[in-house]
């Protein structure tokens, strides 16, 4: 197959961009290229979607995957711009309007871009919906939606799920979080590529939300630390008060316990990931991501600065609190 890939640098567009390639598929990658090189085997047409996708207008491809991150506008202009047997569109589990209560369908309303105003996960999820409906709209029942999750595994910008193996395979006592009723899933960005492939090849469409099982957050603290932590490791379990007081964030951002959720989102890592995999959606252990995911770390450099995570001295303070 002919397949186009918007993106082919970074993360899941390079993940799925390298894994068409060892299937033996043509793959034209569409990116500037500033933020990386494509996948060896693949062609880089060099474009810049805030003005278009230039050499690439009037072309036929077997499939097109869309990883726009947050623009309608440029999702509406690959859909004017190219024609493709099978569309797929890179959305996300944000575009729910209530993340509270598990099972929720209900979306966000669409909303179009603007640069001018502040940027929120709700407005995230609403350009999100606006993308899906333009998709659906131009398609007629060839687009496949992916509402992804948390996508983790060797390459994660965001340094949420790496701040675990990291943290654990240094030992000691790990400040985690107390929260026994919390559940916590996510999926390999190789194994979403994989799925990715595996559906424009046998032209799946359809809107998944494409997510590994839900496990309890503790059980999945602790699959990661029988993967990488050395013996004697203590995980302490700090009580969501305790993280209050010491201005400890859920979810991402400094000074922040990666994948600890407010109740009012809870259910954010509790989508049924069950039509997904019954769609073919294959999973690995997380353990396996973990040991992968270290091996990244390790090679970025352990004291780099990070966009998620608590550093030492925080942490400290947090298992002096609780003895």
């Amino acid at each position: 197959m002919r397949i186009l890939v918007l993106g082919g640098t970074v993360f899941l567009s390079k993940a799925t961009a390298v894994e068409a390639v060892r299937r033996g598929h043509q793959v034209v990658c569409a990116a500037r290229g500033e933020s990386g090189r494509v996948p060896d085997g693949a062609t880089h047409v060099a474009v810049d979607r805030n003005v278009g996708l230039g050499p690439l207008v009037g072309s036929h491809f077997d499939a097109v995957v869309d990883v726009a991150k947050m623009s309608v506008t440029w999702v509406r202009d690959a859909l004017r711009s190219v024609t493709a047997d099978h569309w797929t569109f890179i959305s996300s589990c944000s575009v729910y309007a209530d993340h509270s209560a598990p099972g929720t369908t209900a979306t966000l309303d669409p909303l179009e871009d603007d640069a001018d105003a502040p940027m929120s996960s709700d407005r995230y999820g609403a350009v999100k919906v606006a993308g899906e409906n333009a998709v659906r709209d131009a398609l007629d029942g060839r687009a496949f939606i992916v509402r992804a999750g948390l996508i983790t595994g060797p390459g994660d910008p965001s340094d949420r799920f790496g701040y675990w193996p990291n943290r654990l395979a240094q030992g000691g006592r790990v400040a985690v979080p107390d929260a026994p009723d919390q559940p916590a899933q996510h999926i390999d960005v190789r194994d979403l590529a994989a799925w990715i492939v595996d559906a424009a090849e046998r032209r799946v469409t359809g809107t998944y939300d494409a997510i590994g099982p839900a496990n309890p957050l503790s059980l999945v603290l602790g699959e990661i630390a029988g993967a990488v932590a050395p013996q004697g490791t203590e995980l302490v379990r700090i009580p969501e008060p305790v993280l209050q007081q010491h201005g400890v964030a859920p979810w991402v951002g400094p000074r922040s316990l990666p994948l600890w959720l407010p109740p009012t989102h809870r259910a954010m890592m509790f989508r049924d990931a069950g039509p997904a995999m019954a769609a073919g959606l294959r999973v690995r252990p997380t353990a396996d991501t973990a040991l992968d995911t270290l091996e990244h770390e390790r090679a970025l450099g352990p004291d780099r600065t990070r966009r998620a995570g608590l550093t030492p001295d925080v942490e400290d303070a947090l298992l002096l609190a609780v003895g």
